[in-house]
């Protein structure tokens, strides 16, 4: 691994950074203490500009290149955490009950200012670099938010570029798929209001329980009745609440879940046959159903030149037999899709020795593959924004 020096040398520094924030972990929106440690971060590289409060807790810095040229590239990284209990016995996991680091954006913070200390001191480039610590990525829409407050009004960039850990045991190989590289997703929750009685007088309710586990079998059907076979859609319930005594046939029950696609039609299909299912049940067993359905992620679309580019600076630090562009599409979603409509750009896959997959308790992410993404993220400024416009 070619590291950076910089960035070589303040291994320990960046290990400290990542184990504190993996053990102050924070819902999105709510990331006020990471902020305050990105942000006096910045301050102490000598990052020219820092910008907080963007989305309550979204921090942007600005470091300028030595030839002060009119470019601009952006780099991303998340900063939120999930409501997990975390399971992973690390000395360093979450101290914070009920919330934990399982997606690994403690590492994204920490890689992004590991090259934001490496941009600072060196300023090897011409032009701007945009360092964008985003909040709320985990479904809460902390991307859309910053977008709406003028993010790339107030910050523009020509280019932008994030950068996702994936534990697959491969420490060091990157990977990006052009194109349509990660599923859009939509949020849906579902509420059967029927009418309760007692549990040894059934016939007198309208009984929502039984009617929820009949829409979660027919709601398989949509993806393989509706959904044409080479197109790709998951549908998935993963919440389901109703009652509250062993004696009750409650009044109410819940549903919630996501829907996952790679192309707005086939959303548009699942939505509307996911409403007429709801409707036919609510006339056919006489109760009432809402249905909240809510865009919540775009599909990521990867920008083919600018993968190209960002994989030439990911072989100047890993070697170019340790990248590839033959990564398959994602099922999972990733709100920097919204900032990818906005400005070209693209998003790579790190891969760690971890093993334990996302958003499991058990996660562990390698701190090892630290200063590699840092480096990774400095040198795609440096050769995008060539010192000298070489």
């Amino acid at each position: 691994m070619a590291v950076l020096p910089i960035i070589s040398e303040s291994k320990e520094e960046l290990t400290a950074i990542f184990k504190d924030l993996h053990a102050h972990p924070e819902i999105g929106f709510t990331e006020a203490r990471t902020a305050q440690v990105v942000a006096e971060k910045l301050r102490e590289y000598g990052v020219d500009e820092v910008h907080t409060g963007i989305a309550k807790t979204g921090v942007v810095g600005l470091i300028k290149g030595k030839g002060g040229g009119e470019r601009r590239i952006g780099l991303r990284a998340d900063m939120d955490a999930l409501p997990i209990h975390e399971e992973s016995n690390l000395p360093y996991a979450s101290k914070n009950e009920g919330v934990m680091h399982a997606c690994g954006h403690d590492s994204h913070t920490t890689m992004l200012l590991g090259a934001a200390k490496h941009l600072a001191k060196t300023r090897d480039f011409d032009g701007t670099a945009v360092l964008i610590f985003q909040p709320a990525e985990e479904g809460l829409g902390g991307a859309r938010g910053m977008l709406a407050e003028g993010l790339f009004d107030k910050f523009p960039c020509d280019e932008v570029f994030g950068m996702h850990n994936w534990p697959n045991g491969e420490p060091g190989k990157v990977g990006i798929c052009k194109g349509t590289a990660m599923a859009g997703a939509s949020f849906f929750d579902i509420k059967i209001k029927g009418r309760g009685s007692h549990a040894a007088m059934p016939q007198q309710s309208r009984d929502p329980l039984v009617i929820a586990a009949m829409l979660v079998a027919q709601i398989q059907t949509i993806v393989s009745r509706n959904v044409a076979p080479l197109d790709s859609c998951v549908f998935s319930v993963t919440q389901s609440n109703a009652g509250s005594a062993y004696n009750v046939v409650p009044d109410t029950a819940t549903l919630a879940g996501t829907i996952r696609y790679f192309k707005d039609e086939v959303c548009e299909l699942a939505e509307t046959r996911l409403r007429d299912l709801c409707d036919g049940m609510a006339r056919a067993y006489g109760v009432e159903i809402e249905v909240d359905l809510r865009n919540i992620f775009d599909v990521l679309m990867n920008d083919s030149d600018l993968s190209d580019a960002y994989l030439e600076a990911a072989a100047d630090i890993v070697g170019a037999e340790n990248v590839s562009d033959k990564a398959e599409p994602a099922t999972g979603s990733e709100d920097f899709a919204d900032m990818l409509k906005v400005v070209p750009g693209s998003y790579c896959r790190l891969g760690h020795g971890g093993t334990v997959p996302l958003h499991n308790p058990g996660f562990m992410l390698d701190p090892e593959i630290l200063p590699v993404g840092a480096s990774i993220m400095a040198r795609v400024v440096e050769r995008r924004m060539p010192a000298g416009g070489a």
